[in-house]
């Protein structure tokens, strides 16, 4: 079933337009969110092929004869809300409708290489003049300065160079990325908080400005605790599989029949735990009475906690601790995600319009922020390649169908 708010204009970024000029995930997550919030995302894509992700299946949606489409889930999950103008860049025709674009919009965001844009008349140091408001955001693997700018940056290089592999995983297995692109996924999110305080800065003085954000920055700035406990101990952290660095009981643990979550947050939960596991002479031993006890006696206090909590089910550990207010989790597949009760009370599964699709809708995750006065609104799906070609040409550039005929036949732009 359509979500209830598709198909309203009103949102806090209803007046702002966004030349997308992204592709793969980093771009397009930053886009996307704020679309989400009501801005109009122009996306810009190669005539024929599109963003690449648009490949990157199975799966893809199925038509109404079962047959695949080409759009990829991958695709899907960081494009809607966007319409699409298919331009061909190499062209200098196509170079110029994109500049006429620009002119019309806000903010630009794009995810060339450093300098990539260049050959195009396209960078901000080639548009800055001519438009002065513009609030011009490129995102690149490691940024627009330093020894590593000219490379190609990926979600996986990122997380490798920038510690997170080191620390996840088990202790005496291969360092281990996250499994989804996290590096690509909050490069974004850091992108549309740059932007937001740049459109600020740009309504209160008038002046745009260059946003500069790189992947390998982003993985290196949300190593957070981990990265402090270095710093501060000059200790290199290492993997320590599904525990905490600095809380203890925090991990995984096996029961008498399905593995959970124990997440023991400060001394009381501690000592409440341990009268519901019948062990309550451990919460007042020195070696175990505060969190700083337990990290130094980690090893021992685990080896105590094994047997006992293999002694009783999943759910008894689940059903009691909860009654405590002992934090405690199953560990979902993502099947199950999407049937539980919060997740569905919080709207976090949706399905919005598709052309394409057989059923006439996709699923698609929702957007997690809730505003009061200005919500998320899901005014379109993700749009097929150059959907939006002819009426955003129209609209933006005051084309006539003739001069759109016209560029279609030269094959600078497809539908």
């Amino acid at each position: 079933m359509a979500d209830k708010n598709i198909g309203l204009k009103e949102g806090a970024l209803s007046d702002i337009r966004v030349l997308d000029l992204t592709r793969i995930l980093a771009g397009p997550t930053s886009t996307q969110l704020l679309g989400d919030l009501g801005a109009d995302i122009i996306k810009v894509e190669r005539p024929g092929a599109g963003d690449d992700t648009r490949k990157w299946g199975p799966p893809y949606i199925k038509d109404k004869n079962g047959e695949d489409t080409r759009e990829s889930a991958y695709y899907l999950s960081a494009n809607r809300n966007k319409r699409s103008v298919s331009i061909d860049l190499s062209r200098r025709e196509g170079q110029d409708l994109v500049c006429r674009m620009a002119a019309k919009c806000d903010v630009l965001v794009e995810n060339f290489k450093a300098g990539g844009l260049a050959k195009y008349g396209l960078s901000y140091d080639q548009l800055k003049d001519e438009f002065p408001g513009l609030i011009y955001c490129s995102i690149t693997g490691f940024g627009q300065t330093g020894p590593y700018a000219p490379r190609a940056g990926y979600d996986y290089l990122a997380q490798g160079l920038g510690g997170i592999m080191s620390i996840t995983g088990e202790p005496d297995g291969q360092p281990m990325k996250v499994g989804v692109g996290i590096s690509d996924i909050m490069c974004g999110m850091y992108a549309a908080v740059s932007i937001l305080a740049a459109i600020r800065h740009r309504d209160l003085t008038g002046q745009g400005q260059h946003i500069d954000l790189a992947l390998l920055d982003t993985q290196v700035a949300w190593l957070a605790n981990e990265g402090l406990n270095y710093l501060t101990s000059g200790d290199v952290p290492r993997r320590r599989g599904n525990a905490h660095p600095n809380i203890v009981p925090y991990q995984l643990f096996d029961t008498a029949d399905d593995p959970f979550i124990l997440a023991v947050g400060n001394d009381a939960q501690f000592s409440r735990f341990c009268a519901f596991a019948e062990i309550p002479e451990i919460a007042t031993d020195p070696l175990y009475q505060t969190n700083s006890s337990r990290i130094a006696n980690r090893d021992t206090l685990i080896d105590i906690l094994i047997p006992v909590l293999k002694g009783q089910s999943r759910q008894f550990w689940l059903d009691g601790l909860e009654k405590l207010g002992v934090p405690a989790s199953p560990v979902n597949d993502i099947a199950q995600v999407f049937e539980d009760p919060q997740i569905k009370h919080r709207q976090m599964k949706i399905s919005v319009p598709h052309d394409t699709a057989g059923s006439g809708s996709v699923d698609l995750i929702g957007n997690p922020i809730n505003l009061s006065a200005t919500p998320v609104r899901y005014r379109y799906g993700p749009p097929t390649l150059g959907q939006h070609t002819n009426e955003v040409l129209m609209e933006i550039l005051d084309l006539s169908e003739d001069q759109l005929e016209k560029l279609h036949e030269d094959g600078l732009i497809s539908s």
